[in-house]
């Protein structure tokens, strides 16, 4: 399939399979593969090692901010993928932790902290040619992109969905805990002041509940060949 230099966004609740999706979708097409999501891990990472973050989950709001200016967040392709890094260390395992997770939210709703985020994204963009996940992506980073896609699915799939990942990688978690961590998110996402999460008018929608990762490439190679391919 000969597809034009366009951005595809990916937009949706965590746990949807996004960045597997974007992943695959990515490498299907030859595109560049960004997340937005490791982004936003990788600030809290930095605030939760630096003690910006306290036990009971307040930010040293100034104190982050002030760092942002030196944080050094950037992705390296390699030959399994694109990895991010803080600096010289690979923190890809670091930022996938349910103790990550449960502080994410919060941190990424601090709008000093998505215009650091939106800054490396939009930088990465000017390149075209990427397929970039996360939950403001059609809305807010790249509200031309040419294709835009919404992910949802039921709550409790998603749940089991991460508690796997999280058991694959040797974490011990029970599914009420990850569902709770799960409907949090969502609350913290979707109410939040500056980019919340939600379907950009334009965007299509793709309920994976029942799907495999061969349906949804088919259903996204679809679209592709009927909506921008044919044009």
């Amino acid at each position: 399939m000969n597809v034009p230099d366009i951005i595809i966004a990916i937009d949706g609740y965590s746990s949807t399979g996004k960045s597997s999706f974007a992943k695959l979708l990515a490498s299907r097409l030859g595109f560049l593969y960004l997340d937005s999501g490791a982004l936003y891990r990788g600030v809290t990472l930095f605030a939760v090692e630096s003690g910006l973050i306290d036990a009971d989950g307040r930010i040293a709001l100034p104190a982050l901010k002030d760092a942002l200016s030196s944080l050094d967040l950037h992705f390296v392709s390699e030959a399994d993928g694109s990895k991010l890094y803080m600096g010289g260390r690979c923190i890809e395992k670091e930022i996938r932790s349910l103790a990550i997770s449960d502080k994410v939210s919060p941190v990424s709703a601090l709008p000093f902290v998505r215009e650091y985020v939106d800054g490396i994204l939009r930088e990465a963009g000017r390149r075209r040619r990427i397929v970039m996940d996360g939950r403001d992506i059609g809305t807010t980073v790249f509200p031309d992109a040419e294709l835009k896609i919404f992910m949802t699915a039921d709550p409790m799939v998603r749940a089991e969905r991460r508690a796997a990942e999280l058991r694959a990688k040797g974490d011990e978690v029970e599914i009420g805990e990850v569902l709770r961590n799960l409907q949090e998110r969502d609350r913290i996402d979707s109410s939040r002041e500056v980019s919340p999460l939600t379907q950009a008018p334009d965007a299509i929608v793709l309920d994976n509940s029942n799907m495999t990762f061969e349906d949804q490439m088919d259903w996204i190679l679809d679209i592709l060949q009927k909506r921008i391919c044919s044009k």
